[in-house]
């Protein structure tokens, strides 16, 4: 092999490696960005439930305040 055939392939094997390297970055930054939107939906979803817990509470406890009553015209 001459030496232009090595230097080019030692060129294409830094570039695989810098695109691995890369990669490999973007990878990484990913996945902690998901994680970061993992808790932010787990909060969220808490947040909902006791928002949905305390609609009903308050549904119930107005239900309860406002009598069935007839009709004037009955």
């Amino acid at each position: 092999m001459s030496d232009s055939e090595q230097q080019t392939q030692d060129e294409r094997i830094i570039r695989l490696e810098e695109t691995v390297a890369y990669q490999t970055h973007v990878i990484e930054e990913l996945s902690e960005e998901i994680a970061r939107q993992w808790t932010v939906i787990e909060q969220t979803r808490a947040k909902l439930d006791r928002l949905t817990e305390r609609f009903l509470t308050l549904e119930e406890q107005s239900a309860e305040a406002i009598p069935v009553q007839r009709p004037p015209h009955y």
